[in-house]
């Protein structure tokens, strides 16, 4: 048996381990850190917390609350792929700020990883999954 966990610890070890992109580590993403970088991506300087959440409503079908939404916004800023800033405290919110949010070169590269992965594991795959796409 301990030799099974060794091996076992020894290729989790191996397999976890950050990969490299121009001498960068980064954190592999789970879907949803996926979708939410890519509504950052095309939000630009519009990406704050509920227009993140709404645009993962309406292009991914993604609903989520608003607290799981913000707890992976904390995650990502953590890893270094996004930074925030706080706007203006506008009268249309009762006088609270806007917190947006801009992805990271590191965000970008984790993102274009991820995004790359996933095509190259879908080539191919289109006529298995017929109407699902």
């Amino acid at each position: 048996m301990k030799a099974l966990d060794r091996l076992f610890h020894f290729y989790y070890n191996v397999s976890m381990q950050s990969r490299t992109n121009k001498m960068e580590r980064y954190d592999p993403l789970g879907e949803f850190e996926t979708l939410v970088l890519m509504a950052i991506l095309r939000l630009g300087d519009a990406a704050y917390g509920m227009r993140i959440h709404l645009e993962l409503q309406e292009r991914a079908d993604r609903r989520c609350s608003l607290g799981a939404l913000y707890t992976t916004l904390d995650r990502l800023q953590e890893k270094g792929y996004v930074s925030s800033w706080v706007g203006e405290a506008t009268p249309e919110r009762g006088g609270r700020a806007k917190k947006y949010f801009q992805l990271s070169a590191h965000g970008a590269s984790a993102l274009r990883q991820a995004y790359s992965a996933t095509r190259r594991m879908a080539a191919g795959l289109e006529p298995q999954l017929g109407d699902a796409l």
